[in-house]
């Protein structure tokens, strides 16, 4: 099974891309709105430390981001408990997955939380950045002081594309872009055959 982490900016296109791939896709931002719409449990430890922010069930994205940006330490304090769930359902995932010829990984900090295996191939995902900012500025709850405070744990971006093994270019042009991950996904499944055979 070939695993790929695909890595990048915010809002680079790396969820539309994961989709591109056609093959089984593990989405953390999916993983993770789930566990607060659905895990009483995870709740439960939220409200424990933090009453204050997270006092009823299921949790209020807005509650989340209101916790967030009240102290520049509550990102990592909300990683230690949402992290290890995301990395169980992960290890499912992957465990699900084994028989498949490959797998897509789209997990924020990636790099940053050491998740990443000897044998994975990461890809960056390049964008320009006046094309992500005009993006970005599409979604719901977008908070521009957010996002600053989420690059600040990030890897810059040459980091990640210095540790990457392939780049794919996103110009927001699904013709290019669908025809780019065709042409990657045929060279590594032909790349892991060579090596099988």
């Amino acid at each position: 099974m070939i695993k790929i982490a695909l890595v990048g900016d915010i809002c680079s296109g790396k969820t539309y891309i994961s989709k591109l791939f056609r093959e089984p896709y593990f989405n953390a931002d999916n993983e993770v709105a789930h566990i607060y719409k659905h895990d009483r449990r995870c709740f439960k430890k939220l409200n424990t430390k933090f009453p204050k922010f997270f006092k009823n069930f299921p949790v209020n994205k807005k509650d989340v981001i209101k916790f967030l940006l009240n102290d520049d330490k509550n990102i990592k304090r909300l990683g230690k408990i949402i992290y290890p769930i995301v990395r169980a359902k992960l290890k499912k995932f992957i465990a699900k997955n084994k028989k498949k010829k490959m797998i897509i990984l789209d997990i924020p900090l990636y790099l940053e939380n050491k998740m990443h295996k000897k044998n994975d191939i990461i890809v960056f995902v390049e964008t320009k950045e006046r094309d992500m900012i005009k993006y970005l500025k599409r979604r719901p709850n977008f908070n521009y002081k957010l996002i600053k405070k989420f690059k600040k744990i990030q890897l810059s971006l040459l980091e990640k594309k210095m540790k990457s093994d392939h780049i794919l270019k996103n110009n927001y042009k699904s013709e290019k872009i669908k025809n780019d991950v065709k042409v990657l996904k045929k060279k590594l499944l032909n790349e892991r055959n060579s090596i099988r055979y």
